[in-house]
């Protein structure tokens, strides 16, 4: 069984950074994994994607120069390192699995989710 386990959200002023981590397990092939967040009310928005190798990496314009993903497959971790935190950070994020090895922004293209972990920037 494949599960995704984020941790890493947390209360944060405007300007400063986090790191989120996320852990999969139950899933030993190449894949990709992306980074999602969700407010409530609102549709879920891509943040970042990255190849199975790490050699190829995407952004959405809004985090873009701010947040960095990357990761460690002897760990069969994911991270998202995201810098200059603003108000409008302030959601809930989620790592996601892709069982291709490289994957896009749309959502519904990924297969496993984690349960997510709330980020709060302050302002």
């Amino acid at each position: 069984q494949v599960q995704l386990v984020e941790s890493g959200g947390g209360l944060v002023q405007a300007g400063g950074s986090l790191r989120l981590s996320c852990v999969v397990s139950g899933h030993t092939f190449n894949y990709a994994m992306g980074w999602f967040r969700q407010a409530p009310g609102k549709e879920r928005e891509f943040v970042a994607t990255i190849s199975w190798n790490g050699d190829f990496t995407y952004y959405a314009d809004s985090v873009k120069g701010r947040f960095t993903i990357s990761r460690d497959n002897a760990q069969n971790t994911v991270y998202l390192r995201m810098n200059s935190l603003k108000p409008e950070d302030t959601t809930v994020y989620y790592c996601a699995l892709d069982r291709a090895v490289i994957a896009g922004s749309i959502d519904s293209e990924y297969d496993y989710w984690g349960q997510g972990t709330q980020v709060t920037v302050s302002s």
